[in-house]
């Protein structure tokens, strides 16, 4: 299995950019699709951004689209999320996700696919 460890949030003003990070460890990195999904406070859990084993797949939820960019290095075992244009809605505790195989869309958006998850990190944007 593998053990996923989010890093990189904290506070930032509306409109600013942040970057958040996972360290995956354990088994191979690159034999596993990748996640970030968030939740805030009183929400259910939601989809961010996925990508694929190789990296050549991306997806984003359309309330992410063209401001959040997810991509990952594979002989580093991480996972990041840039996040820019940020806006007081994006404030949750995001936490990054693996699944050992590959998957389409339909199916990268849902959380029960992946059966590893990190701790989660905190992003909080201020208005």
């Amino acid at each position: 299995q593998v053990q996923l460890v989010e890093s990189g949030g904290g506070l930032v003003q509306a409109g600013g950019s942040l970057s958040i990070s996972c360290a995956a460890s354990g088994r191979t990195f690159g034999g596993y699709a990748m996640g970030w999904f968030r939740q805030a406070p009183g929400k259910e859990r939601e989809f961010v951004s996925a990508i694929s084993r190789s990296g050549t797949n991306t997806y984003y939820a359309d309330s992410v689209k063209g401001r959040f960019t997810i991509s990952r290095d594979n002989a580093k075992n991480t996972l990041h999320l840039q996040m820019n244009s940020l806006k007081p809605e994006d404030t949750a505790v995001y936490y990054c996700a693996a699944a050992p195989k590959s998957f389409p869309l339909q199916l990268a958006i849902v959380g029960a696919e992946y059966p590893y998850w990190g701790q989660g990190t905190q992003v909080t944007v201020s208005s």
